[in-house]
């Protein structure tokens, strides 16, 4: 009998931009603010489809359909742009960093990634993918005040923007819910065509 595990596809980030980040989260930290729920900075990633939970026979074909779609598609990047909230400044439920650059193709990649599913039974997205990086979320029940306290801290915390994110891989991904937070695995590393992670074919 096979386990079910919660899984996703995300581009991971190099340390340049974790370390990054990791500033940010810290400058949020210090602001001492209400209800809000920081993430790690190591468990950051580009989010691409979250499947949800999985048995474990599926990441076999999950990881078929996606390579068949990256393989083809050559490498891309973006970078760290502003950061903002989600759904908008004034209610925040989501604290992000946004990204700029090559989002069309990335847009596309996540697009035709996101279609390779729907045969394993994956449902195709209601909402537009909006490229963006998860630095906190808001607890259920936060007043209004401290929500908008978030959103301030966000937009006053000094980070860099430009850093290159490049887009050389997709990831499958474990998440694993532990008493400290969430832990993830990477239970596959999908390369797109002529990345370095090909080893220069």
């Amino acid at each position: 009998m096979s386990r079910t595990i919660r899984a996703f596809l995300a581009v991971e980030l190099p340390e340049a931009v974790t370390a990054a980040l990791g500033e940010l989260v810290g400058a949020l930290s210090a602001a001492d603010l209400r209800g809000v729920r920081l993430v790690r900075p190591e468990g950051i990633h580009l989010t691409l489809k979250f499947l949800g939970d999985i048995d474990e026979d599926q990441v076999g074909p999950i990881a078929g359909a996606v390579s068949r779609i990256v393989e083809t598609q050559p490498p891309l990047a973006v970078e760290l742009g502003d950061a903002g909230a989600f759904p908008d400044g004034q209610r925040p439920r989501v604290l992000w960093v946004g990204l700029t650059g090559e989002t069309g193709p990335l847009l596309r990649l996540q697009a035709d990634i996101a279609e390779s599913l729907v045969p394993l039974g994956f449902e195709r997205e209601r909402r537009p993918f909006s490229p963006h990086l998860t630095v906190a979320r808001i607890r259920d029940g936060t007043t209004l005040l401290d929500r908008r306290r978030a959103s301030d801290a966000l937009s006053a915390a000094p980070f860099r923007r430009g850093l290159s994110v490049p887009v050389e891989s997709v990831s499958l991904m474990r998440s694993i819910l532990r008493p400290g937070g969430a832990e993830y695995e990477r239970l596959a590393s999908l390369a797109l065509s002529h990345s370095p992670c090909r080893g220069g074919e």
